[in-house]
């Protein structure tokens, strides 16, 4: 009886401590999403001064892996800004691969303009000039992670976040601006 009370109680502990170690190595190889900021943003003041029907307004893009041990695949991201409910633009950046990097973060940053929808640049233009205006930007993609060369499923990254321009056309205060989860709340 003595004999088989301590060959359960091993096996119990064995299960444990086996249960214990696979839960750290999961923490340890599962893999965290991707950073999105928008680090600078901006309305040209030559769009500001000509009165003209049309636009483009730039911005710049950091895409942070926080992953050392896991690369991404990217498939292609759908970056789309609004005023209000109407869409001002949007951009479509396509597929790449980023690495992982032991000693930081990996980052791959995106530089790019895209011009305004010309029945909304007047309004936009005029809440500039005014005081500021604030935008929304949704991001939307789909990635694969690459961890000591296990390939995992597709996931569906979903981003949202506010921006606020100043009456200079630049972002409010200089203030990046991090996208977050896309809040279903408010979805359809």
């Amino acid at each position: 009886m003595c004999e088989t009370k301590n060959l359960c109680l091993w096996l119990v502990q064995l299960v444990y401590m086996l249960g214990l170690l696979g839960f750290c190595l999961w923490l340890a190889v599962h893999p965290r999403s991707p950073a999105y900021t928008i680090i600078k943003f901006s309305v040209p003041l030559t769009n500001h001064n000509n009165g003209s029907s049309h636009g483009r307004i730039e911005y710049e893009l950091d895409i942070k892996n926080p992953n050392r041990d896991s690369c991404i695949l990217y498939d292609n991201t759908f970056l789309t800004f609004y005023y209000g409910e109407d869409k001002v633009g949007n951009k479509t950046i396509p597929c790449f691969y980023q690495g992982k990097n032991r000693e930081k973060s990996e980052i791959h940053r995106l530089s790019d303009q895209m011009d305004v929808e010309t029945r909304l640049w007047t309004d936009l233009r005029k809440a500039i000039m005014n005081a500021s205006a604030e935008l929304r930007v949704d991001l939307s993609t789909k990635i694969v992670y690459y961890t000591w060369g296990i390939k995992s499923k597709q996931h569906g990254i979903n981003r949202e976040g506010k921006i606020r321009i100043g009456k200079d056309g630049m972002l409010l205060n200089n203030k990046e601006v991090k996208l977050r989860h896309a809040s279903k709340k408010w979805k359809l």
